[in-house]
């Protein structure tokens, strides 16, 4: 249950990440609602999974969720490049969290 609750503390990270775009600069209200309670949600996840997972394993595959996520969602909505070496630096990150997953 603790996977799942970090993936989710993930998803959720990316969401902060990505609504901070739509925020601009914190000036519009309900963005900034929407992306600061994404924060807050992703955090309380992250510490209600730190109760049974190692701290560096999970926030290493916490960050490596939301890094991954950021990219993809990036270049899906504001046409960030999706060249052969940023899609080769999100499979190794990828690798990473998944080798992590195994060996915890």
């Amino acid at each position: 249950m603790a996977w799942i609750i970090l993936f989710i503390a993930g998803l959720f990270e990316t969401g902060w990440a990505i609504g901070l775009k739509y925020t601009d600069g914190f000036t519009r209200l309900w963005p900034s609602v929407w992306t600061v309670t994404a924060m807050i949600v992703s955090i309380v996840l992250l510490g209600l999974a730190l109760k049974s997972l190692p701290v560096g394993t999970a926030y290493a595959v916490w960050t490596g969720i939301g890094a991954v996520g950021t990219v993809i969602l990036g270049i899906v909505l504001f046409g960030e490049p999706a060249t052969a070496a940023r899609l080769s630096c999100i499979a190794l990150i990828v690798a990473g969290i998944v080798g992590l997953k195994f060996v915890t």
